[in-house]
């Protein structure tokens, strides 16, 4: 029984962490879709 409930909890951890690092390189990707998106406007003032 012990060991089910430590199987589960490092997979559930497993599956957090992935989730974490995806979430990080989406911000990082619209970041700086969001950054060229101004430097665009910026130089066609």
């Amino acid at each position: 029984m012990v060991r089910k409930i430590v199987t589960a909890g490092l997979l559930a951890g497993m599956f957090t962490l992935a989730a974490c690092n995806t979430v990080a390189g989406a911000g990082k990707d619209v970041s700086s879709v969001g950054h060229a998106t101004t430097k665009a406007a910026d130089q066609s003032k």
